[in-house]
């Protein structure tokens, strides 16, 4: 088998040279153990926190060992009656083409439910429920509210702009980083706007698009983003705080928001979350986005890069914001 390992912590940006492959005897599984033949995995930008030697919310990786993430795969092994030979499971030993896992940290899932398996590492998985719990539970959207997103053409941000929609928005906003991003937001998902924060000060932009100011704010950038969102934010406005891409590979500290004495007079909740915190909302989740998915009425789009040995660039090129929608590493 083979997996990626990391090789050393980046300062500032990562580059491929932080990244190892290496190989080594496929492993069998223990008793309670499932052994799996990984067909995708996931990259997300919450995993360069995690090459940092710092404390979190979970572990860093360590130098010299495998990374991890979300997958999913096929067993082909099995020590474990309740999950048989032949069943494909989503789990979180990524960055590897094959993986022996407990059976009790494995989800078996219906790979026809789906369109395709990816499609459980984006919109039916931990993505899909970050935004569906970010913009419902903890910006508490109702129905009439506008909402801004930000990085609004990456995997959490499309699920958060097309849920606000079909839950019945006023208007829904997104900032996206070329003209292409901007199309498919305004053209395929369904944004009533949309501006590449490349273009001009993001300020301005969220001012254009929205005059009469916004309700909800998910926060997928933070950054200028954040400080344009705190100005726009009317009374009693909402803040969902899912990521901060625009410092992860900072090495000094973040400039902005230099406004935030303003959510004490517009009483703003700026509330952050932890999706692996709310798996109980999984199965209202899986429901109510499963049924819009099978009418055709939310899309999911997903960049794909093939191969293990490609996961470092893939995860390089998410970090770049080369992707459109969910991020994916498909292995052969």
């Amino acid at each position: 088998m083979q997996e990626i390992r990391l090789a050393s912590r980046p300062t500032g940006w990562p580059t491929a040279d932080n990244f190892e492959l290496a190989e080594l005897p496929t492993p069998a599984p223990g008793p309670g153990q499932v052994l799996i033949r990984n067909r995708f995995m996931s990259v997300d930008p919450y995993m360069r926190g995690r090459m940092n030697d710092v404390e979190s919310y979970v572990a860093p990786f360590e130098i010299g060992k495998a990374l991890d993430g979300a997958a999913i795969g096929e067993v082909v092994a099995s020590n474990a009656e309740q999950v048989p030979v032949g069943a494909t499971v989503l789990h979180g030993l990524g960055w590897r083409d094959f993986a022996v896992a407990d059976a009790a940290h494995v989800r078996v899932v219906d790979p026809a439910a789906a369109p395709t398996l990816s499609a459980y590492l984006g919109l039916l998985g931990m993505t899909g429920l970050t935004a569906y719990v970010g913009l419902l539970d903890i910006a508490q959207f109702r129905a009439g509210d506008v909402v801004f997103v930000s990085g609004a053409a990456g995997a959490v941000g499309s699920v958060v702009g097309q849920i606000a929609r079909l839950r019945g928005a006023k208007r829904v906003i997104g900032s996206a980083g070329s003209a292409e991003k901007v199309r498919h937001l305004v053209d395929d998902l369904g944004f009533d706007a949309a501006f590449n924060y490349k273009d001009a000060p993001v300020r301005q932009q969220l001012r254009d698009a929205a005059p009469d100011g916004i309700d909800v704010y998910f926060d997928n950038v933070g950054g200028d983003h954040l400080e344009a969102a705190i100005g726009s934010l009317n009374k009693f406005g909402r803040v969902a705080l899912c990521g901060a891409i625009a410092q992860y590979n900072e090495t000094s500290a973040p400039a902005t928001p230099r406004n935030l004495a303003l959510a004490i007079g517009k009483e703003l909740n700026l509330r952050g979350f932890i999706v692996g915190n709310h798996r109980d909302r999984m199965p209202e989740f899986v429901a109510e986005v499963g049924g819009w998915l099978r009418a055709g009425e939310i899309e999911s789009r997903e960049t794909v890069v093939e191969g293990l040995a490609a996961a470092p660039e893939a995860f390089l090129g998410l970090m770049r914001g080369e992707n459109t929608g969910k991020m994916v590493v498909k292995l052969g």
